[in-house]
């Protein structure tokens, strides 16, 4: 089983995974990608914020406690090229947020960037069921986020994703742990990850995500204000509700 398999378009934009299990999206719905708004915003800030806050909309809704992407080296049809946004401006725009960010790989051609809640991810680290997992993936038991985060790089940078990445992205234990082998669990069926025993609650989370990237993307097509999307003070970031049919 490939590493990378937990992950879908969370780290490279494909496009969403949408099998038959999959919660019913809107009919011509399409996954906003930031080319879609970019021209939208002219400073360079802004626009450097309208894509951090589309690729983190869960994250500054609360529903996730960090969100794995990658930010290419390549000037897009505006002119703008993200990565050297970033680096220009990355620090000055995060430090605006409740979100710290870290970077996990610069390859030169894009960064691998976590960008997560501090006390959101650091609550879930305390966790007894999550340390006993990430014991079993190697990680020291009594350790503070920063500490963690190193590992996690270093695990990354050395074996591709590694399989506990599905804990940092706020996905049920249950599908980390029978994607990671630990407890036989029955695969179920496939969403933006792979989900394992009782499909329902995963699939409302999934779904529930969806929901926070399509709001956030509706907000700056809008013409929100990127920088009040990625702080929470745009009517974006509350929790959007998802209808339970059952």
């Amino acid at each position: 089983m490939g590493q990378s398999q937990l992950l879908s378009d969370h780290v490279f934009h494909t496009g969403a995974n949408a099998g038959k299990d999959v919660p019913a999206k809107e009919p011509s719905s399409r996954r906003t990608v930031w080319r879609d708004i970019a021209t939208r915003f002219i400073e360079p800030r802004e626009c450097l914020a309208s894509f951090l806050a589309l690729e983190s909309a869960e994250v500054v809704a609360g529903i996730k406690p960090a969100n794995l992407f990658s930010i290419p080296n390549r000037t897009y049809a505006c002119g703008r090229n993200p990565y050297q946004l970033w680096k220009k401006w990355g620090k000055t725009v995060v430090a605006t947020t409740p979100l710290e960010a870290y970077e996990l790989t610069d390859r030169g051609d894009s960064v691998l960037l976590l960008l997560y809640r501090p006390d959101a991810l650091a609550n879930l680290l305390e966790k007894p069921a999550v340390r006993a997992i990430l014991a079993r993936a190697g990680y020291a038991e009594e350790v503070a986020l920063p500490q963690v985060l190193a590992r996690f790089a270093r695990c990354l940078a050395a074996d591709g994703f590694p399989h506990e990445i599905g804990i940092f992205l706020g996905y049920p234990l249950k599908d980390v742990v029978g994607f990671m082998g630990l407890a036989r669990i029955p695969f179920t069926c496939q969403g933006p990850w792979k989900i394992y025993g009782e499909p329902q609650a995963s699939l409302c989370l999934a779904e529930t995500f969806r929901c926070c990237r399509s709001r956030m993307a509706a907000d700056l097509s809008k013409g929100a204000s990127p920088s009040e999307c990625l702080t929470g003070r745009s009517d974006v970031t509350r929790k959007p509700k998802v209808k339970n049919n059952n």
